[in-house]
């Protein structure tokens, strides 16, 4: 199968050969894919004389996906700045694919520094944008939240805490299908005097923003897991550290309870009589379920698959982006901003116009101070 020039535009642009298990684990994943997702058309970029093969044995991967041939491959440790010069590497013409509008959104499981990169350069933030930030849903005791940001960047303003809020909240709606998405700024106490400058300001912004009625203010670690709200902002150190702080609690979990249950013969048994209840966490926290992590703020849909997953894995990594596709999560990030930026428009002209009251200066605007 070769690549059509006069083909419609595809859904997403996938780079077939990033991941450990690349290139088979791709394809086999799209398989999954294809079915949930009937009728979308994919660009399958990679090596063309191994992906054919691989194709073959799957019927409907075959009928979703059209190959365009990448002689480059972006290893997993490659610097970001080598990266950036494989012009033909299957991920950075994936990445021209969707900078140039041909695919609405992007996927791949490969290097993590390589891919910010050339999302950032090639594809571009969104206007007003200062900072692109990765967001994932993780799980709670209420269901699945959003966190941000999880590394992309580990130092961070009041401005960009904003903007990951806002971010966050259309990753709620689009990919969680929350409606109206609670958010919580994580600090370290709740209430409103405890945290540095830099998240106070975040705070009285966003209390003053259009979505100012659903942040719920300061959360601390806890409220992650008990999924107090929808959305939970941070910076990309401190989020990073919790979400790996998390993923090594949920592993402990998982050997205590194999050494609990096969202790003994009557462990081994009540393993039995609780098999289904087991079962069922196992599949509620199931990795794969959470395999997809967004890079938001960017002028199209970018989703970073873990790069050892399984074709269950990557197959959840394209539903996120084909949600995000569907649902116009971009335009509904800039929607936000927009409306953002203009209630700060709207306040810096009310202080500039309003008579400075004694002992104060008519320029102290918090929303128009957030940086």
């Amino acid at each position: 199968m070769t690549d059509a020039a006069s083909a419609a535009p595809f859904a997403l642009a996938v780079d077939a050969m990033g991941g450990d298990d690349a290139p088979a684990m791709v394809v086999a994943g799209m398989a999954l894919a294809a079915e949930r997702h009937p009728g979308a058309r994919f660009l399958l970029v990679g090596d063309e004389a191994r992906l054919t093969p691989l194709l073959a044995s799957h019927a409907r991967a075959r009928a979703a996906c059209t190959i365009r041939h990448a002689s480059e491959t972006v290893s997993g440790d490659m610097k970001p700045t080598v990266a950036l010069r494989l012009r033909e590497s299957s991920m950075r013409v994936a990445v021209d694919a969707v900078a140039s509008g041909e695919a609405s959104g992007l996927v791949s499981a490969g290097n993590t520094g390589a891919l910010m990169a050339l999302a950032k350069i090639v594809i571009k933030t969104l206007p007003g944008i200062d900072r692109p930030a990765m967001a994932a849903a993780v799980p709670s005791a209420r269901g699945d939240v959003v966190m941000l940001d999880l590394g992309a960047n580990v130092v961070c303003d009041s401005r960009n805490l904003v903007e990951f809020a806002i971010m966050g909240e259309m990753f709620a709606r689009t990919v969680l299908g929350i409606p109206e998405p609670t958010i919580g700024l994580l600090n370290v106490g709740s209430e409103e005097l405890k945290g540095d400058d830099r998240i106070r300001r975040a705070a009285d912004v966003l209390r003053a923003s259009h979505i100012g009625g659903r942040f719920q203010g300061f959360v601390e670690g806890h409220d992650i897991a008990a999924g107090t709200t929808d959305v939970i902002v941070t910076d990309g150190f401190t989020g990073n550290v919790a979400l790996k702080t998390g993923e090594g609690a949920l592993k402990l979990m998982g050997g205590l309870l194999r050494q609990v249950f096969t202790s003994s013969v009557s462990a081994k048994l009540a393993y039995m009589l609780a098999r289904t209840g087991l079962d069922r966490l196992r599949e509620w926290l199931d990795p794969r379920r959470y395999n997809g992590a967004v890079l938001v703020g960017l002028n199209s849909v970018v989703v970073k698959s873990h790069g050892g997953t399984d074709a269950l894995g990557f197959a959840h990594a394209v539903d996120v982006a084909m949600n995000m596709v569907t649902h116009g999560f971009t335009a509904g990030i800039a929607e936000g901003l927009a409306k953002l930026a203009a209630q700060e428009n709207a306040v810096s002209l009310m202080s500039a116009d309003a008579p400075a009251e004694e002992g104060r200066s008519a320029t102290s605007v918090p929303l128009a101070s957030a940086k």
